[in-house]
């Protein structure tokens, strides 16, 4: 005779099935989803680095300022970015100001329960280590724009990042509104400059203005471009 086999009882890990998007997407004990209203303030430099935010929706401007009040914008982020890394080694306070470009949605999730999750979510590591490995690759390629590249090209580069080129679908248009004077401070240059290049990009069909900026992936074209330059003899 048969015995039917009695069912096998499934492991915890089994009934649990660890989904990041659910994780990001769920308020829960040291997880808080919140909605803010666009130039409003998320962390300010000097506050207690206690938390890491996640971007479920909108922009969010990461800014320094100097000892003598000098402003600079460092970063601009959008969805799927996290901001505030810097407490998970050790900051004890913020280094910069994170503040929505336009009304934004993020899960505000504390120190303590983002370092658990590290230790306990393999799923949840490899995301966030994949995400912190491009954010430095990042920090890196700005580096080389700046030191080597003409302001046309890091202006061309910039829009193309503000309009998510490169990522998974077509880009799209920039719809914060973003001054000249926020992209001069990106780029490393002066508002006039940035405005001749804006109208030499227009001219040229790369980008348009129709109630907000559109970028077009043909502005490849300048940061592709190899320009020829002088070698001074030794």
């Amino acid at each position: 005779m048969n015995v039917p086999k009695r069912p096998r009882k499934k492991s915890g890990a089994e009934k649990r099935r660890f989904d990041p998007a659910v994780f990001l997407e769920t308020a829960a004990k040291g997880r808080v989803v919140a909605a803010h209203r666009k130039r409003e303030i998320l962390f300010a430099q000097g506050d207690d680095a206690d938390a890491i935010f996640y971007i479920q929706k909108g922009k969010v401007k990461v800014t320094v300022v100097s000892k003598h009040g000098k402003e600079a914008v460092v970063a601009i982020l959008g969805a799927d970015e996290f901001v505030g890394e810097g407490c998970l080694i050790g900051q004890p306070k913020r280094l910069a100001t994170a503040s929505a470009m336009t009304d934004c949605v993020t899960m505000r999730v504390e120190k303590t329960e983002i370092m658990r999750v590290l230790r306990d979510e393999p799923t949840f590591s490899q995301m966030f280590v994949a995400h912190i490995l491009a954010r430095n690759a990042r920090v890196e390629e700005d580096l080389v724009d700046q030191l080597f590249n003409s302001t046309e090209k890091r202006l061309a580069r910039l829009l193309l990042l503000l309009a998510n080129f490169g990522k998974e679908g077509r880009p799209e248009p920039v719809i914060a509104k973003i001054s000249q004077e926020t992209l001069a401070e990106m780029v490393g240059t002066t508002r006039s400059r940035v405005s001749h290049f804006m109208n030499k990009f227009r001219k040229a069909g790369f980008i348009d203005y129709n109630g907000h900026l559109e970028v077009h992936s043909s502005l490849l074209s300048v940061v592709l471009a190899d320009h020829p330059r002088t070698i001074e003899p030794p």
